[in-house]
């Protein structure tokens, strides 16, 4: 695997979310023809080793996702993580998006200072947040609260919260 390969499968990875071939393009400062060409090899590379990984490429977009062969195994952890706690983390975002939501993810990260992408995930599963498209920018998502959210709260509005305009106007 070359640098460029690299850099482009640590993109897919850390992002969590399709992203646009032309974003990559950019950030990865080739064209998007040899990227498609880069992508297409990455791609065969994963479902040739047999590996746990495989690429979606749909509609000028591209993610990195676990593969058919391997949804068991993954279900089954998923399924043990959500009957575990909440952990630190994903109760810090939680509560960062319930105070300060919506929110994109790069808005929640930086708060946080670190990547959000798996948690939102976690979130998302348990039905505690939603995601809608960002209203200013098509190719991002906003986070917010879900009913289930109020409902496992015992809350008929966000702003029943505690002291919660005086967090969200912080």
């Amino acid at each position: 695997m070359n640098d460029i390969e690299k850099k482009i499968e640590a993109l897919l990875f850390i992002s969590g979310e399709p992203l646009e071939i032309a974003k990559i393009a950019e950030i990865v400062e080739i064209d998007e023809e040899q990227l498609k060409e880069i992508i297409e090899n990455l791609r065969m590379d994963y479902e040739t080793n047999n590996r746990g990984l495989s690429l979606v490429v749909f509609d000028n977009k591209v993610q990195l996702a676990t593969d058919q062969k391997v949804s068991e195994v993954v279900e089954k952890y998923l399924q043990k993580t959500l009957k575990e706690d909440l952990t630190p983390a994903a109760v810090e975002t939680l509560a960062i998006i319930a105070y300060k939501g919506p929110l994109t993810r790069s808005e929640i990260d930086n708060i946080r200072g670190v990547n959000s992408s798996y948690i939102l995930r976690n979130l998302l599963i348990r039905g505690l947040i939603e995601r809608d498209v960002d209203p200013h920018r098509a190719n991002a998502f906003i986070y917010k609260i879900s009913f289930d959210f109020l409902r496992k709260m015992g809350l008929e509005k966000i702003e029943d919260l505690p002291e919660y305009q005086k967090y969200h106007n912080l």
